[in-house]
């Protein structure tokens, strides 16, 4: 029996009393994949992306080990939310305009001290003044810097727009602005080098483009490297007492890790290991989160129907950001079909041995999108279901 098989072989017996559609975590896989990140992070703690989790009764298991401390958040209100429930260090990794949120905020000592803006713009700030509403709590603020390379003069951009601020002048030029605003305390710095981080690096079937990508990181580490610690100085020049520099994600933790300018690691998605993070050299983990669905048909020979499936993670639209059939192994979309809004044609000589209810267990592309379609997910120690636990969804929290 191969691994992958023993696999579907425990998360059948854990779920046999349960009815597909269902998700499950494997916790010693979970476990698995937040020690590797810390052995990568090299002694440096490691600030959990909760966009990738969506769970806070996992973002609870993984900061209670060593090596992990505080998290890193998608919107304003989760922030609050997360806040209120007792987390303490809540990093908000965009800009917001949720104008109620900010006078929340600051109205509120508690999650004031909790919780720290991402800003780029002195307009952000007008926006959160503008918000106050007689709140008089001051807002912790962190600024981002733009991590793309520019190639060619900056005719050839690679990475993510995200921050307009990508010289050490302008970094330093906008914490004047916050410094010198009552209201505010600039605490942090944040770099997030997606093009490293989130672009796998070894493609099956397409080596040239596998080294172009190894190509590219090669020099985008090295000149982010190098304009992250110019960025660092000038900002401490105006803000001798800041807190925090925070860069990487699940990709690069070991390169952004060995920056001495760097103070901490952002992951999350290396928790789950959702099948966009197959394609990488640097490191390996073990698929954490899985989701099943229930054979309803047999059309023919080789073939077999499941409820549902159609879950498509965000980004550019392709073959890489749908889900992928995982156990039985040997089973692959109709082409004519794939993932559908309510059936999934599968194909393959495996399909001849499954019966009407059997579960197809598959892997989301992206890693905390997958709680975005189920409320709760089962933990799976061993061949056993130990608890079930809500999602954001199952909480009743969808906050995009």
């Amino acid at each position: 029996m191969t691994p992958r098989a023993a696999d579907r072989a425990r998360y059948d017996r854990a779920t046999a009393h349960l009815d597909a559609p269902v998700a499950i975590v494997d916790l010693e896989a979970f476990d698995s994949n937040a020690a590797d990140l810390v052995r990568r992070a090299g002694g440096k703690p490691i600030r959990v992306a909760s966009k990738s989790v969506r769970c806070r009764a996992l973002l609870e298991r993984v900061l209670s080990r060593d090596g992990f401390a505080g998290i890193m958040s998608f919107t304003l209100d989760e922030s609050l939310w997360l806040a209120r429930a007792g987390f303490e260090d809540v990093l908000l990794a965009y800009p917001s305009a949720d104008r109620s949120g900010f006078g929340e905020l600051v109205r509120d000592p508690k999650l004031a001290a909790a919780v720290t803006v991402m800003v780029d713009d002195v307009a952000q700030l007008d926006l959160i003044d503008a918000a106050r509403a007689g709140g008089t709590e001051e807002v912790r603020v962190c600024l981002e810097l733009d991590t793309a390379l520019h190639l060619l003069g900056g005719r050839i951009r690679v990475g993510a727009r995200r921050s307009p601020l990508r010289e050490p002048a302008q970094l330093a030029e906008l914490a004047r602005s916050v410094v010198r605003r009552p209201g505010f305390r600039l605490v942090g710095i944040m770099a997030y080098e997606g093009h490293v981080a989130g672009v796998g690096d070894s493609v099956a079937g397409r080596p040239l483009r596998s080294r172009a990508i190894r190509l590219m990181q090669s020099a985008a580490r090295k000149e982010l490297a190098e304009r992250r610690a110019a960025v660092v100085r000038a900002v401490r020049a105006v803000a001798p007492d800041l807190e925090f520099v925070n860069g990487g994600g699940t990709g690069s933790v070991q390169h952004t890790a060995a920056e001495d300018a760097v103070t901490e690691i952002a992951a999350g998605s290396g928790l789950f290991v959702p099948r966009l993070f197959d394609d990488y050299t640097s490191f390996s983990g073990r698929p954490a989160a899985l989701f099943a669905q229930p054979v309803v048909r047999r059309p023919g020979v080789g073939v077999v129907t499941v409820l549902g499936g159609g879950y498509p993670a965000s980004g550019v639209a392709g073959p890489d950001r749908l889900p992928v059939p995982y156990l039985p192994e040997g089973l692959r979309y109709d082409p004519q079909e794939g993932p559908g809004e309510v059936q999934t044609p599968l194909l393959g000589s495996p399909a001849d041995d499954l019966r009407i209810g059997d579960k197809v267990w598959f892997r989301h592309a992206k890693a905390g999108e997958l709680c975005e379609r189920f409320e709760s997910l089962h933990l799976v120690e061993g061949d056993r279901v130990t608890a079930a636990v809500p999602t954001y969804r199952g909480e009743g929290m969808t906050f995009l």
